[in-house]
């Protein structure tokens, strides 16, 4: 008898901890889930070729609606990486275009109150091309690599055919001119040439919309047409607008603005003399003084009070730096989702859902992507091995005013007194001790973290 009560508690006690064991898997598999789903959301990794030829390539992240849930990004985040001596070839987008130069130097043209207007871009330059005017990209560097980040809006005016779309100017085979799209005998008899030296002239150039300014048949076709002598250069423009203009008379003022682009865009000289000074600047963002600066780390926020054609995008752009294991105190934006992308380092995105419970604590490496949506709570965490810097996109051209919840003069310190200490449950002296322990703001040291945080720290 007694053997089979000893056999009975061994029972009892095994499958008590066979249940505990079932339990604690279900909760860590609940968590592991809960920041699988997270990372889907947040994280925007899946990069998406927009274009792509030796020259260079363009490719993207998506914004949208996140697979299964109901929060929408408004915008895409791009990439684009160009060759020594290439062209992305002239164009205009259906949506605001904010880049910026990453890597490189880069020569920016585009149209401007009806005018084509150049701008030098060096490497930490900021610069904004509003939607329905028509650009194009250079790199006339010799030996170094473009490399531009930029942001896309998705906007309620967008067909919807892809993330955004791009009306290509030039062109041909691969990717075909806008003027491809009309009837030929239409454009033929406006252009008054023959269909036979149209089909010629619309399907030459095979080298997609990033070309090499030379060293090939096809791009030796750009090349060619800048060597030009600029009457013939006008010539041979204006019969391509006019025959744009024969065709859709309905879209006078882009068509003025496509023959304004064409007809000045490689007989510049003196033009661009003179246009320049009325153009719109560009906006050097590693030049800035950092708005807030410890021994912690530095941040900096440009919003449309510091360059105004943010006003056109919408849309304000940051650059953060931390040192090893500092932390981007738990902060809130209230006017702005925010957009990341990791230039140097690794880190951790951490963000929180409305009702308290963590949405997602992510490992980020250089080239990732985070975003952020309004009011959520969120922090970024440097690794103990090196410098975390990351530059982005916010959705708001004003100031954002970030309301940081813990540290020196923070929501908590302000918030101090009985009310608050009521909600937590704790006396006032207590609340105090608590939010006067940390004596650092904004960008907070780092700390020795207790075993139970130890995964939440651990890169």
């Amino acid at each position: 008898m007694g053997n089979r009560g000893t056999l009975l508690l061994l029972v009892v006690v095994l499958f008590s901890a066979l249940v505990a064991s079932v339990g604690a898997y279900e909760y860590e598999e609940e968590k592991s889930e809960q920041r699988t789903q997270g990372e889907k959301w947040f994280l925007l990794r899946q990069l998406h070729n927009v274009v792509k030829t030796d020259a260079g390539s363009m490719r993207m992240v998506k914004g949208g609606y996140r697979p299964g849930s109901f929060l929408h990004s408004p915008m895409h985040i791009g990439f684009i990486s160009m060759e020594p001596n290439s062209l992305f070839i002239p164009q205009y987008l259906d949506s605001d275009l904010v880049i910026f130069v990453h890597h490189g130097e880069a020569r920016v043209g585009h149209i401007y109150r009806d005018e084509l207007a150049e701008r030098s871009l060096k490497q930490g330059d900021v610069y904004t091309i509003p939607a329905g005017s028509a650009f194009y990209l250079e790199n006339r560097n010799e030996n170094q690599r473009l490399r531009i980040i930029c942001s896309i809006d998705i906007t309620s005016e967008s067909m919807g055919w892809h993330a955004f779309q791009s009306f290509f100017i030039g062109g041909g085979i691969h990717l075909a001119s806008v003027l491809a799209g009309f009837d030929h005998t239409t454009l033929s008899t406006a252009l008054n040439v023959s269909t036979v030296e149209l089909k010629t002239f619309l399907t030459r150039q095979t080298s997609g919309p990033i070309v090499h300014l030379s060293g090939s048949h096809d791009t030796n076709i750009w090349t060619n047409f800048i060597a030009q002598e600029c009457h013939k250069k006008l010539a041979h423009l204006k019969r391509i607008v006019n025959s744009a203009e024969e065709a859709s008379p309905k879209e006078e003022e882009s068509t003025w603005s496509l023959r304004k682009f064409l007809c000045t865009l490689l007989s510049r000289k003196g033009f661009v003399k003179r246009m320049n000074h009325e153009a719109l600047s560009s906006y050097n963002l590693y030049n800035r003084k950092p708005d807030f600066k410890n021994e912690y780390g530095w941040s900096k926020n440009v919003d449309e009070s510091d360059y105004s054609p943010l006003q056109i995008s919408g849309n304000g752009v940051y650059l953060v730096n931390l040192s090893s294991g500092s932390m981007m105190a738990p902060h809130v934006n209230p006017r702005a989702i925010e957009y990341g992308v990791v230039l140097k380092g690794t880190g951790r995105i951490q963000i929180v859902y409305p009702n308290g419970t963590l949405a997602m604590n992510a490992r980020v490496r250089e080239g990732d992507v985070f975003w952020v949506p309004r009011y959520f709570p969120f922090c970024q965490i440097a690794s103990t091995n090196g410098h975390f810097e990351f530059f982005g996109f916010t959705t708001s051209a004003r100031r954002n005013h970030q309301q940081f919840l813990v540290g020196k003069n923070s929501l908590m310190q302000r918030l101090r007194g009985p009310e608050f200490a009521a909600a937590f449950g704790i006396g006032e002296k207590r609340l105090k001790r608590i939010t006067n322990a940390q004596h650092e703001q904004v960008i907070l040291p780092s700390s020795s973290p207790t075993p139970g945080d130890k995964a939440i720290y651990e890169f």
